[in-house]
């Protein structure tokens, strides 16, 4: 007979006692067994958190040495993933606490939940919680796709009760699929936030979640409103140049914050923005969305936008 779980997985805490599995140190990734209230998953790929990917590879890039190979680094990479699985039980960044989300299959459903819920066995799902709560084993890491944040492994996971998930459509990639709700966060909130006639600036435009930004937002503001999409890098700046979401691109990089406000400045005609998203994932960038002149009312802002992490 199955073990009764909490609701919110906190039986899978080890350290410290009391947390729930998100701030938790450890948490007990054994899959031999699963507990009532759980869904067992066969993970095929995760899906790395966009600033938590970036700082792994940047610490792999550090480990590797100066002129290592690619695979050099990514061999790096692995040894930080199996690392902060191993330590805490699942796949939470150590510098930024960040995780991520999964795609795999359900291969068993807790007795408790049989019935009560709309899977079964052989489905396949992305959850939408964070892998910084989810217990998670790794057995291998087969591929890394550095430019997606994307990580081929064999492994299994657990999804507690009160965790949500997507059945993966079939009408198109899944990985597209895993991309997509791993960033859905972000343009709901833009669609929230953004009305008719507007100014929007959208930092990290180039980015997964800033493309889908700058396609709500224009949808949102309409023919009267302006979108000002800024990017870091020429290639992200040309690919959102390319999309043509934006009315204005601009390429900022290390979007400092005196930098930024300069330039939105120039771009409005002193006039600023009514909305900010900042969709960056690198550290240190949450000033930069606060650039308005001192006599204006503060408008509505977002100091960060990003996918469920």
């Amino acid at each position: 007979m199955q073990k009764k779980g909490n609701k919110y997985g906190t039986h899978r805490v080890i350290e410290p006692k009391g947390v729930l599995p998100q701030p938790a140190n450890k948490l007990d990734n054994n899959m031999d067994e699963i507990w009532d209230n759980e869904i067992l998953i066969d993970v095929q790929t995760l899906n790395i958190d966009s600033a938590s990917f970036t700082d792994i590879h940047n610490y792999a890039k550090q480990q590797a040495g100066e002129g290592a190979s690619q695979e050099k680094i990514m061999e790096e990479v692995k040894k930080e993933m199996l690392l902060n699985v191993e330590l805490q039980g699942k796949h939470r960044n150590r510098r930024t606490g960040s995780g991520g989300m999964l795609l795999g299959k359900v291969e068993k459903i807790g007795d408790a939940l049989k019935g009560k819920i709309d899977l079964k066995e052989g489905d396949r799902i992305a959850t939408l919680v964070s892998l910084s709560l989810t217990p998670l084993r790794i057995d291998e890491i087969l591929e890394i796709r550095p430019e997606v944040d994307q990580v081929d492994i064999k492994g299994k996971a657990i999804l507690f009760e009160s965790g949500i998930y997507a059945k993966i459509p079939t009408d198109m990639p899944e990985k597209l699929a895993l991309s997509a709700l791993d960033v859905a966060g972000a343009p709901a909130q833009t669609a929230k936030l953004c009305q008719y006639g507007q100014t929007v600036v959208i930092l990290g435009a180039g980015g997964k979640s800033g493309m889908l930004c700058c396609y709500e937002a224009k949808k949102r503001v309409g023919v009267t409103g302006k979108v000002i999409g800024i990017a870091n890098s020429p290639k992200s700046t040309q690919r959102i140049k390319d999309l043509g979401f934006c009315d204005i691109v601009e390429s900022a990089a290390g979007m400092t914050p005196v930098q930024v406000y300069e330039l939105i400045e120039r771009l409005t005609g002193g006039k600023m923005a009514d909305v900010t998203i900042n969709c960056v994932n690198v550290p240190d960038q949450e000033t930069t969305s606060s650039a308005w002149p001192p006599a204006s009312p503060r408008p509505a802002s977002v100091p960060r936008v990003s996918a469920a992490t």
